[in-house]
């Protein structure tokens, strides 16, 4: 009997010691993110986090977002709490959140410091590479106490990833304007995300070099700089019209050659696991400009 009892007790404090252990992840900013249970109660505050969460399982504790979190579609069904550059912060306080992702180059310094001065446990999700998408995926779910779909689905992104940078990444290289947008034209540098999926297809960024993360640029700097191929990805799911305006510059390469491509924006301007999906396109996209 006094073995039984000992058992017991032990048993009991070792489920009471587990039920005090915090959750606790670093987010991508460098800090300490904790919480004493599962967040039951998250708001994000950028689209691709709201993907980011469904990957990790976590999409059913989500009772807010921003808007353009239209991916998967039950994402249009959430409580919106304005967009990711403005906040409605009294709509977000009805939802009670246990745990608020944001996301600092897009919602601003400003608002993660009044977010965080107002109490809210804040995780920061700014994913600089792929790799940081995967390590996020399995974070949150650590966070919201859904760490087995969470680490499956990271491993999946990671094998993925794999397999492009096997396939593609010592292919011929060929010479990439990323357009932006047209008015005013801009491009990324070599520090973007997007410049890593050019260089995993074997692409090489001909604004690599530029000393900012998303430089305006000149017509003249695209044409002096000659890329081989222009992959442009506008607002929306339709190719934009003015992708084919460089058709009056017919000698620039990519130009001559027809090699003026198209990529969704969600799919590579929005960081969360579907960036991959950009990146095969990308990749096909190279390999059909590398077919004589």
């Amino acid at each position: 009997m006094r073995t039984l009892l000992a058992i017991l007790l032990l048993s009991t404090l070792g489920v009471s010691a587990a039920a005090d252990t915090p959750l606790r992840v670093e987010d991508d900013r460098g800090r300490t993110v904790s919480l004493q249970s599962p967040a039951r109660r998250i708001v994000s505050l950028a689209p691709h986090a709201t993907e980011i969460l469904y990957t990790a399982g976590a999409g059913e504790y989500l009772v807010g977002t921003v808007s353009h979190s239209d991916y998967p579609a039950e994402a249009e069904q959430i409580p919106r709490v304005g967009s990711y550059k403005r906040v409605d912060y009294e709509r977000l306080a009805a939802l009670q959140p246990d745990l608020v992702v944001g996301w600092h180059s897009g919602n601003g310094a400003s608002t993660i410091e009044r977010l965080q001065a107002l109490g809210y446990t804040v995780y920061i999700s700014e994913p600089k590479n792929l790799n940081d998408i995967a390590r996020s995926v399995e974070r949150l779910g650590t966070l919201a106490g859904t760490e087995e779909q969470a680490r499956t689905a990271a491993a999946e992104f990671r094998a993925r990833h794999q397999r492009l940078r096997e396939r593609y990444s010592r292919r011929p290289p060929l010479s990439v304007f990323y357009q932006v947008w047209y008015q005013p034209l801009m491009t990324v540098n070599d520090a973007h995300l997007i410049s890593q999926v050019i260089h995993l297809c074997g692409g090489r960024n001909v604004f690599a070099d530029a000393a900012s993360l998303t430089p305006r640029i000149s017509v003249e700097a695209v044409l002096a700089r000659d890329p081989e191929v222009i992959i442009a990805s506008g607002m929306g799911d339709e190719r934009p019209e003015w992708l084919d305006n460089w058709a009056r510059w017919k000698d620039l390469q990519a130009v001559r050659l027809a090699h003026l491509y198209f990529v969704p924006p969600a799919l590579l301007q929005r960081h969360s696991p579907r960036i991959l999906e950009g990146a095969e396109r990308v990749c096909a996209h190279l390999e059909q400009a590398r077919q004589p």
